[in-house]
């Protein structure tokens, strides 16, 4: 009688329990350089709603400063044709309005809070913060009119808006 060829039973079950073990160990690293990549692209979205702010107070001086963030994007998705005030197309379509956890880019929205005299936006802080927080991100991000961006290691909350409070979080190296 010929012996039959092919694996056990406790040998299948020895291989599903060392990729089991393998896998317990990459997925929280995978998380992590998924969080560390949204953290990025957040940084990299502020860095571009703080140079279309400059550019936005520039083109629209009556105004000042854009007062949203979907104000210094285009109208609509497909694109923009005539620049104005309430829609300068300084930005895309999917940063500008990223503004509410459910239309967050890279799992980060943003928000901007306007400070105004005599009619004028004459300072603004634009904050960024995770849509799903442990999960998408866990630092939430602001910068004002100086230009400096900031982050507080926790931010379970929405984005930083006021001066003060932007002011109390640490400047990013």
């Amino acid at each position: 009688m010929r012996k039959e060829r092919g694996f056990s039973l406790i040998e299948l079950l020895i291989v599903v329990a060392i990729i089991l073990i393998i896998a317990a160990i990459a997925i929280p690293n995978l998380i992590s350089a998924k969080i560390a990549a949204d953290d990025g692209s957040a940084v990299g979205s502020l860095r571009t709603i703080i140079t279309a702010q400059i550019a936005y107070a520039s083109a629209f001086p009556a105004v000042g400063y854009a007062p949203t963030v979907a104000a210094l994007g285009p109208a609509a998705a497909t694109g923009c044709t005539t620049p104005s005030s309430a829609n300068a197309c300084l930005i895309d379509w999917v940063v500008s309005h990223a503004t509410t956890a459910a239309t967050a880019k890279s799992g980060y929205y943003f928000a901007i809070g306007v400070v105004t005299t005599n009619g004028a936006n004459v300072g603004y802080t634009v904050g960024a913060a995770p849509a799903a927080f442990n999960r998408t991100g866990v630092r939430g991000f602001c910068s004002n009119e100086d230009g400096v961006l900031r982050y507080t290691p926790t931010l379970n909350g929405p984005p930083v808006t006021t001066d003060g409070a932007c002011a109390a979080y640490d400047a990013l190296r």
